[in-house]
């Protein structure tokens, strides 16, 4: 269905099954998240994972001023073209903060980003009893015009689960546009 071919090959879909169980046992699931499966499929078929970009480090910061207006900033590295690049970008949140940062960073490279949409984003604590200390699961719903897709991010802590999220969404939506990954 997602056009990746997987020959027949036992052994290829033995290592997709024994990968998809690992990572629903880390909390994942990738029934809601079609791209991060399909990422997943052409990282297994290929032996490495379809890259344009890495981010190597970020950060965010939440400030709040005098008057009660909440700002969020986040500031990348990241790394695209053989290339280093330091980002940064201002959001209503730190996840909106962090996105604005990854797209101005890369979008030099990747004018066709400009098209892609984030268009729903899903929080579930997968440990309840944990409170605020529990690992999450980020689902984001990215859209090109043209199609939606889906993608996933699992940690302990939920920017991270985000980032991880918005990294796949990227990936595919370049992808979807016809590039070819590094």
């Amino acid at each position: 269905e997602l056009g990746i071919d997987l020959g027949g090959n036992k052994e290829l879909i033995s290592r997709v099954v024994d990968k998809v169980k690992e990572l629903e046992g880390k909390g994942f699931t990738f029934e809601a998240a079609d791209a991060s499966f399909d990422l997943l499929l052409r990282t297994e078929v290929a032996g490495k994972r379809p890259t344009f970009f890495t981010i190597e480090d970020w950060q965010t910061t939440v400030h709040q001023d005098e008057s009660g207006k909440v700002t969020s900033k986040a500031t990348l590295k990241l790394k695209a073209n053989g290339e280093e690049i330091s980002s940064s970008g201002t959001g209503n949140g730190p996840v909106n903060a962090i996105d604005t940062a990854l797209r101005s960073g890369l979008e030099k490279f990747y004018p066709e980003l400009s098209k892609l949409e984030l268009t729903d984003y899903k929080v579930r604590i997968l440990e309840g009893r944990l409170g605020t200390g529990a690992v999450t699961r980020v689902l984001v719903e990215t859209s090109d015009g043209a199609g939606e897709w889906s993608t996933v991010g699992v940690h302990e802590n939920i920017i991270a689960a985000s980032a991880m999220a918005l990294n796949d969404a990227v990936t595919y939506g370049l992808l979807r546009q016809g590039r070819k990954p590094e």
